[in-house]
C-alpha cells in the first residue's frame, strides 16, 4: 500500500450553536483572524497553507436544522483542535488567557518536546495552543 500524498491540514469544521459566540471567541481570544462571515457560517485563517488552500477554522450554525438538534459535547467526536505558537510566547499568552478570566491546564509531551496549554471554547471544545520546546 503507497502512502498518502496529503501535503498539509486544509480545514477543520466544527458545527456550533452559538455562531456569534464562538465567533468572537476564535477571533478575540484564540486571535484567528476572520476571512469571511456569512450569515450561517464564519471562516478563520490559520496559515498559508499549501498550494493555494489557506489553512481554515470554519464555524457552521446548525441551529435549528432537521439533524438532531443543538450541538453538544457528548454528541461529537472532537477530542480537541490545536493551533502553534512560538515557544517565546507560551508564558505570555498562558498569562494573557488566565486574564481573560479562562482556566488554563498545561502539560508537556516530552517524546516530542512540545509543551501545551489547554482552554475550553464557549461550547466545550478543548483548545490547544502548542509549541516546540527543545528543553521539554
Amino acid at each position: 500500500m503507497s502512502k498518502t500524498k496529503i501535503k498539509a491540514l486544509g480545514e477543520i469544521a466544527l458545527r456550533v450553536n452559538d455562531l456569534e459566540r464562538m465567533q468572537e471567541f476564535y477571533e478575540q481570544v484564540i486571535g484567528l483572524e476572520l476571512l469571511r462571515r456569512f450569515p450561517k457560517m464564519a471562516f478563520f485563517k490559520i496559515a498559508e497553507g499549501y498550494a493555494g488552500h489557506t489553512q481554515i477554522l470554519a464555524l457552521f450554525d446548525r441551529k435549528g436544522q432537521a439533524e438532531g438538534g443543538e450541538v453538544s459535547a457528548a454528541r461529537t467526536t472532537v477530542d480537541h483542535i490545536a493551533f502553534t505558537i512560538e515557544s517565546s510566547d507560551y508564558e505570555a499568552e498562558k498569562q494573557r488567557l488566565e486574564g481573560l478570566g479562562l482556566a488554563v491546564s498545561t502539560a508537556e509531551h516530552n517524546w516530542v518536546h512540545w509543551r501545551s496549554m489547554y482552554v475550553f471554547d464557549p461550547e466545550g471544545n478543548e483548545v490547544e495552543l502548542v509549541c516546540y520546546d527543545a528543553n521539554v
